[in-house]
C-alpha cells in the first residue's frame, strides 16, 4: 500500500479568485502607506470565512541587488542607518545590498542599473536573477526581486546617495569568505542579504573567475 503523501505543491488549490474585498480604506498616507481592508476568503472545507479586517503596509515592489567581481572573489555591501532596526543589539547601522523601489513605468532591471549606480557609482556587466520572494505577506505587500550583478569592484568605494532621499550609505568591499562569516556570526542579519550570500555560497565555484 502506497503511504506516500499526495504532492500538495503541485498546483494551489485556490487563487486570488477566492478572495473578496469587502472594503479598502487607505487610513494612513505618508512616506509609507497603510491600508485597512475587510475581506472574507474560501476555507479549506470549502466553506467561506465571515468578514475581517486587517491593515496592510502597503510597500510595493523593490530590487535588491548583490554586487560580486568574481575576478577578486569579493562582494560590494551598502552599510546605511535603518530606523526599523533601532533595537538591533549591534547597531541600527546595517550592512546590505544595492537597493530601491520600482517606480512606475519602470522595469526590475532598470532599478538594478539606477540603484548600482546611485548608492555604488558603478555598473554592472551580467545581472543574474535570484528569485522573487514576498518580504512577509501576513502584513505587508512588499515583494522583492533579488539579483546578483557581476562587477569589476576596482575603485569601487567612497560614500554615496541620494542627497535630497536623506541616504547616507557608505561601501564596504569583503572578500566573499568574508562576507559569509559575517552572515553566520550575525553580523549580517537582514533578509535580503542574507538570502543573497547564501544563493552565492550556492553557485560560488561556477561565478568564481567568470567573464
Amino acid at each position: 500500500m502506497n503511504t506516500q503523501p499526495k504532492n500538495q505543491l503541485a498546483a494551489p488549490e485556490y487563487s486570488g479568485a477566492d478572495v473578496e474585498i469587502v472594503d479598502n480604506k487607505r487610513v494612513f498616507d505618508g512616506f509609507f502607506a497603510v491600508d485597512k481592508l475587510t475581506l472574507r476568503h474560501k476555507r479549506f472545507d470549502g466553506s467561506w470565512s465571515g468578514p475581517f479586517t486587517r491593515e496592510l503596509f502597503e510597500r510595493g515592489e523593490a530590487v535588491c541587488v548583490l554586487l560580486y567581481d568574481p575576478q577578486r572573489d569579493c562582494v560590494v555591501l551598502a552599510e546605511q542607518f535603518r530606523p526599523g532596526a533601532l533595537a538591533d543589539e549591534r547597531s541600527p547601522w546595517l550592512l546590505e545590498l544595492v537597493a530601491g523601489m520600482v517606480e512606475a513605468g519602470e522595469s526590475y532591471q532598470q532599478v538594478a542599473e539606477r540603484e548600482t549606480e546611485e548608492e555604488a557609482g558603478c555598473q554592472f556587466y551580467q545581472l543574474i536573477p535570484i528569485c522573487n520572494y514576498w518580504v512577509s505577506p501576513g502584513g505587508t505587500s512588499e515583494r522583492v526581486q533579488l539579483y546578483c550583478g557581476l562587477i569589476d569592484s576596482q575603485g569601487v568605494a567612497g560614500i554615496h546617495g541620494l542627497e535630497d532621499e536623506n541616504e547616507d550609505i557608505r561601501l564596504h568591499t569583503l572578500s566573499f569568505p568574508q562576507a559569509y562569516q559575517a552572515v553566520e556570526s550575525g553580523c549580517i542579519n537582514n533578509a535580503a542579504t542574507i538570502m543573497a550570500l547564501q544563493w552565492l555560497k550556492i553557485h560560488h565555484s561556477e561565478l568564481s573567475g567568470a567573464e
